[in-house]
C-alpha cells in the first residue's frame, strides 16, 4: 500500500503523507476506515515509529485523518480534500509556467513537454499497477 523510495531526497515522513493523501483523495481509503497502526506500519516499512507518527500528525493537521482515543486513526470523509489537493497542483503548475516564461520557454514547448510527461507518467502508472 505504501512504498518508500530511499533514493528520494524528500523526507520519508513526507513520502508517507503524500502517499496516504493520494489514497484518501482517490477513494482507495474510504471515509471512517481505520488507518494502519503506527507500530504495524513502522514494522512493515522497517522505519522508526516516530516517523509514522510524524506523518500521521501532519495528515491530521491537514484534515485527512482523525484520531480516536484508544482505537487509532481513521480516514476523514471530506469530499473537498480532492479539490483542495488539485488546486495545490494547479498552483504549482502556475508557478512552473511563470518560471518557464522567465527562462524563455514558449507556450508550445511547455505544452508539448507537459503532454509527453503526462502520457509517460500514465504509462508508468499502468505498468506499476500491472506488475503488483
Amino acid at each position: 500500500m505504501i512504498g518508500i523510495d530511499l533514493q528520494n531526497r524528500k523526507p520519508i515522513y513526507e513520502q508517507i503523507v503524500e502517499r496516504f493523501q493520494t489514497l484518501i483523495v482517490n477513494g482507495v481509503l474510504e471515509p471512517d476506515s481505520q488507518m494502519p497502526s503506527v507500530r504495524s506500519l513502522a514494522m512493515e516499512l522497517s522505519i522508526n515509529p516516530n516517523t509514522i507518527q510524524k506523518a500521521y500528525s501532519a495528515l491530521e493537521q491537514e484534515g485527512y485523518i482523525y484520531p480516536v482515543k484508544g482505537r487509532g486513526n481513521f480516514v476523514l470523509g471530506n469530499a473537498g480534500l480532492k479539490l483542495r489537493k488539485q488546486e495545490g497542483v494547479y498552483r504549482e503548475l502556475q508557478e512552473l509556467v511563470e518560471r518557464g516564461k522567465e527562462l524563455g520557454i514558449s507556450c508550445e514547448e511547455f505544452t508539448a513537454r507537459t503532454e509527453r510527461y503526462y502520457h509517460e507518467d500514465r504509462q508508468g502508472e499502468d505498468n506499476k499497477e500491472g506488475g503488483v
